[in-house]
């Protein structure tokens, strides 16, 4: 053992494809070229950047490839013979009115879709989940929201503590990735960013970078 440290963290990227009213989601953006910009910024130390993958905008629709998405993470986790390290699930929505970032602590067991996702679905105050109980619950991320917050307002980015994702598809994914974070282990943290026209893209791109390194050190 010594003085290696902990072991590493992979951190897993998902964004989503365009939706009513956003024909260009920036997240789809980021997500895509996060291997590619990391690659010669350089990873923070400790990060692993794991699987990098495009979300359909959709709830139910688009269940089956989240969890391809997770279950493929962990499966690749289990077959590390040494120390598997610790795994992240980072997920970035958009917010089209946003005027900032946001670091979303929780979501709600709620979908009330404002306008159908892209397969067509419009729920109304269904449970997200069924067997975990009614649309009041919430489920937490166990990431220290806060301190993540303060250490990106440092280094100057215009960042708050959400407390609410809405009830969105974003708020669905969030839902289902912090149930599967807490039972397999894994932690899981929801990021809405504005439009490229609100914060442009190299900015958006150095905030998903120094989330990578501020998530890592607060680990």
């Amino acid at each position: 053992m010594g003085s290696e440290g902990p072991p590493a963290v992979t951190i897993h990227v998902t964004g989503f494809k365009k939706f009513h009213g956003v024909a260009e989601n920036p997240t789809e953006t980021i997500v895509s070229n996060l291997k590619e910009y990391m690659k010669k910024k350089g990873l923070p130390k400790g990060v692993i950047l794991g699987s990098c993958s495009i979300l359909e905008t959709a709830g139910q629709g688009a269940l089956a490839s989240l969890y391809e998405i997770f279950r493929s993470s962990i499966k690749s986790k289990d077959s590390e013979s040494s120390s598997p390290g610790r795994i992240i699930w980072l997920h970035f929505g958009v917010n089209s009115g946003a005027t900032r970032f946001a670091i979303e602590h929780q979501a709600v067991n709620e979908a009330t879709f404002r306008c159908p996702d892209e397969l067509g679905w419009k729920p109304q105050k269904v449970p997200i989940i069924p067997s975990d109980g009614g649309i009041s619950r919430v489920r937490e991320t166990t990431l220290p929201v806060e301190e993540i917050t303060k250490c990106l307002a440092k280094k100057g980015y215009e960042v708050m503590t959400s407390d609410d994702a809405g009830r969105f598809v974003c708020n669905y994914v969030y839902y289902h990735s912090l149930r599967f974070a807490e039972q397999s282990g894994t932690k899981s943290l929801f990021v809405h960013v504005p439009l490229f026209l609100t914060i442009d893209e190299e900015t958006q791109m150095q905030f998903a970078a120094s989330l990578l390194e501020v998530i890592a050190a607060l680990y």
